[in-house]
């Protein structure tokens, strides 16, 4: 199984990554997976019954801003300070080697296909990403960087401490560029951008490999992208998923792994 996984690799002319939550595991981020295991990150939201729904839900900057900024803004830092494992250097060599080299898709936010080297232009965030701002109210499509942020948060309490970032154009309160429960003010146009420009990528390939990596059904953004390569160009898929490994042809591998023990593996037969 594993000598095929690496056989794939190398016939791949590209490398499609398809990642979820769990790619960042390794590198010590949370997923978030069930509720004891948000509120075992999160303790103040748990004494106060919020659940990552509840959490990830645009209502909260209007209901209680200081909070959601306390939960974004501590993930922000997370983010920030967390060094991409292991796994995204294999990864990269992999897209490196293949004829039309590799694009990346994944519904995390954390930016850490950036910090990895990734090259922006051939990423495509399905979600957004923590990295950008937005108006709450959506007053325009603009979307700005949150580089000039630097949140000061009571985890205790999980508040922010310090000012909250406002929208330049109408004044109102500044919110993160992402995909949250139950969003209808979502400023998509940097992630139609990103769409816009991974499509001929992908609509030149003949031989694309979807490498999807801790994606899940819970939130099936990212199985479902891998479906598509796989159904409307005819690809092959390496899945690895230590709960959902499962493939659906005998051509496709399933690894019952987590990212990095399973990227290792592969990596280590390849010629």
């Amino acid at each position: 199984m594993l000598q095929h996984a690496a056989e794939l690799v190398e016939q791949a002319d590209l490398i499609v990554v398809a990642a979820g939550a769990g790619m960042g595991v390794d590198s010590g981020l949370p997923d978030f997976r069930g509720r004891e295991g948000f509120w075992q990150a999160y303790p103040a939201l748990a004494r106060s019954g919020i659940d990552f729904y509840a959490a990830a839900n645009p209502a909260r900057f209007t209901e209680a801003p200081r909070q959601a900024w306390g939960f974004y803004g501590h993930r922000l830092a997370l983010y920030r300070r967390t060094v991409p494992h292991e796994g995204f250097a294999i990864l990269r060599r992999w897209m490196a080697r293949a004829d039309l080299g590799g694009v990346v898709y994944t519904s995390n936010v954390d930016a850490q296909f950036q910090r990895a080297g990734v090259d922006e232009v051939e990423i495509w965030e399905c979600h957004g990403s923590l990295r950008h701002l937005q108006c709450s109210h959506a007053c325009t499509d603009a979307v700005w960087s949150a580089d000039a942020f630097e949140p000061d948060v009571d985890e205790e309490r999980c508040e922010l401490r310090n000012t909250w970032p406002l929208c330049p154009h109408c004044g109102a309160l500044a919110r993160p560029n992402v995909l949250m429960f139950g969003d209808d003010a979502w400023v998509d146009s940097r992630e139609r951008a990103q769409a816009h420009r991974v499509a001929p990528r992908l609509a030149a390939a003949r031989r694309p490999l979807v490498i999807e990596v801790g994606a899940g059904t819970a939130v099936p953004s990212v199985r479902m992208f891998s479906q598509h390569v796989l159904h409307r160009l005819e690809g092959r898929l390496l899945r690895i998923n230590p709960r959902e490994w499962q493939v659906p042809g005998r051509l496709d591998v399933g690894l019952d792994c987590g990212a990095l023990e399973g990227l290792q593996a592969v990596e280590s037969l390849m010629s």
